[in-house]
């Protein structure tokens, strides 16, 4: 089987479109070796096949030991709704490496102002090289969840390259 991987960008804050605020739906950073992380990244990606899914806890801890992203809790009324990983890059990038809700909270209407919160926060992200962000990036697949792609374009995302690979 083929996905098709896209990969989209915003090259500045004023191009994002907020999405319908839902009150109560916050963003609570976490310690990189939060034990949360790995739990509730399976939990969202165990639907659509994400290799953080599957992950091994001896994986994880090399990942969370490594890598040298930001963890967000997306929480909904005090419940965890979801996650974001953060991954402050060179030259003005920052990738949003995990965007996603946990299944009982798909489809509820949150999606829309998760990310707009998510991709504030990106943008308030310094890049490695310490400069401001110039670029928000992220990617999606066919696999993800089908809302996931227009969710991004609709908050002002656009496409900048397509590829397919198997799965």
């Amino acid at each position: 089987m083929e996905a098709t991987i896209t990969y989209l960008e915003m090259t500045s804050p004023d191009q994002l479109v907020p999405g319908r605020e839902v009150t109560g739906l916050t963003l609570e950073r976490l310690e990189r070796t939060c034990r949360d992380v790995p739990a509730v990244q399976a939990r969202i990606g165990a639907p659509y096949g994400w290799r953080a899914a599957r992950r091994s806890a001896e994986e994880w801890e090399r990942k969370l030991a490594r890598d040298p992203f930001d963890y967000y809790l997306i929480r909904n009324g005090g419940e965890i709704a979801g996650l974001l990983a953060v991954h402050p890059q060179d030259d003005g990038d920052v990738e949003i490496e995990t965007f996603g809700l946990v299944p009982e909270f798909v489809g509820k209407g949150l999606g829309g102002h998760a990310l707009t919160l998510c991709v504030r926060q990106a943008w308030a992200t310094t890049p490695r090289d310490g400069g401001p962000a110039r670029r928000v990036w992220l990617h999606t697949s066919s696999d993800d969840n089908p809302a996931a792609l227009p969710n991004y374009r609709a908050r002002g995302f656009r496409p900048y390259r397509t590829e397919t690979q198997e799965t």
